[in-house]
């Protein structure tokens, strides 16, 4: 018994194991058990028992489990929040205690949207060319400080005016209405012109902050002069990848952005029904810390990023002819 006199000292909350907190950031990422599942290597009934445990842990339900649908409570939306942020600097932790007992390799820091849509799918043809050079993607949609984290290179995202004197830029960025080609094909609901929006779903990012305003669907309709639109209803994501899968699912028209989207326009997973574009004020540039300019990887890695850019505006291209130049700019890279 404490002694008279004396406070007991507070009991700290017991706080969940990293394997629930882990499995539930899945699951609120994806917003769907069976994919987070299969990104922690788990069945789905296991993942489920894990956030039923957490659930009972914490005394109230993290998600509302709709037919065919999964939303975050606004507990469960607090604890995402926090979750997320926690398991990224324990990532970025460890990643970076691990690098330190290797060869250092090529850090590159980027956003989420330009990491999982654009870089990441290309980046075994820089392995290609450079089987030597190890490469880290550091994805983080913060503005990080390059030199404190060590990083080489960074793709920014931002206007002009926000760009680094001397930043390359990469590629600008335009908006286009996209969607699944099953949902394209939907006679009931056609969409044969933009104002056919009006009997579809719309995809967006969340942004009750007002950050983003260039990326919303006010800001593409206003620009192709529709200034009124009631749309079916609509669904809002707090990361971009989200959005596209959603529309990749069938479930409702995003706004696409290229470059961002279009390979999966080329692969016929994505349809965009409509010609209208909107350009945006943003574009991506590259960044180059100092320390970098000492390493020729990071040269090369600056060097294919230009290829591929310049590829991906060749890709776009409806010359005929343009796929059999792209095949031989890629052996003329190969050679080199």
């Amino acid at each position: 018994m404490p002694k008279a006199g004396l406070a007991t000292p507070a009991r700290k909350p017991r706080l969940p194991s990293l394997d629930l907190l882990k499995g539930f950031e899945a699951a609120a990422r994806h917003l769907s058990f069976t994919r987070a599942a299969e990104e922690l290597f788990l069945t789905q009934s296991a993942l489920s028992r894990q956030m039923q445990t957490l659930e009972e842990q914490l005394g109230m339900p993290l998600f509302e489990r709709r037919h065919r649908q999964l939303l975050l409570t606004e507990a469960g939306q607090m604890l995402h929040a926090t979750a997320k942020t926690v398991l990224d600097e324990l990532t970025q932790a460890v990643a970076a205690i691990r690098r330190d007992e290797a060869a250092q390799p090529l850090t590159v820091s980027t956003n989420l949207p330009f990491a999982s849509l654009w870089l990441i799918p290309r980046l075994s043809r820089f392995r290609e060319r450079h089987p030597g050079i190890d490469v880290y993607i550091s994805a983080d949609n913060r503005i990080i400080d390059l030199e404190r984290e060590r990083i080489d290179l960074a793709v920014r995202y931002c206007s002009e005016a926000m760009a680094p004197p001397g930043s390359p830029r990469l590629f600008g960025e335009k908006l286009v209405p996209v969607c699944s080609p099953g949902l394209a094909a939907d006679r009931s609901r056609p969409l044969k012109r933009p104002e056919d929006l009006a009997r579809h779903i719309l995809l967006s990012i969340d942004d009750e902050r007002g950050r983003f305003t260039w990326l919303n669907w006010a800001a593409w309709l206003a620009a192709i002069g529709i200034h009124e639109l009631t749309p079916a209803g609509s669904l809002r994501f707090n990361h971009f990848d989200q959005v596209i899968q959603a529309a990749l699912d069938g479930q409702g028209v995003a706004l696409g952005r290229e470059p961002l989207t279009d390979h999966l326009l080329r692969q016929g997973k994505l349809v965009a029904p409509f010609r209208n574009r909107y350009t945006t004020t943003r574009a991506y540039f590259i960044v180059r810390t100092e320390h970098a300019a000492a390493r020729p990887e990071a040269q090369a890695f600056v060097d294919w990023l230009q290829d591929e850019a310049r590829e991906e505006a060749a890709d776009t291209e409806s010359a005929p002819g343009g796929g059999a130049r792209r095949r031989q700019a890629r052996k003329a890279r190969k050679a080199r």
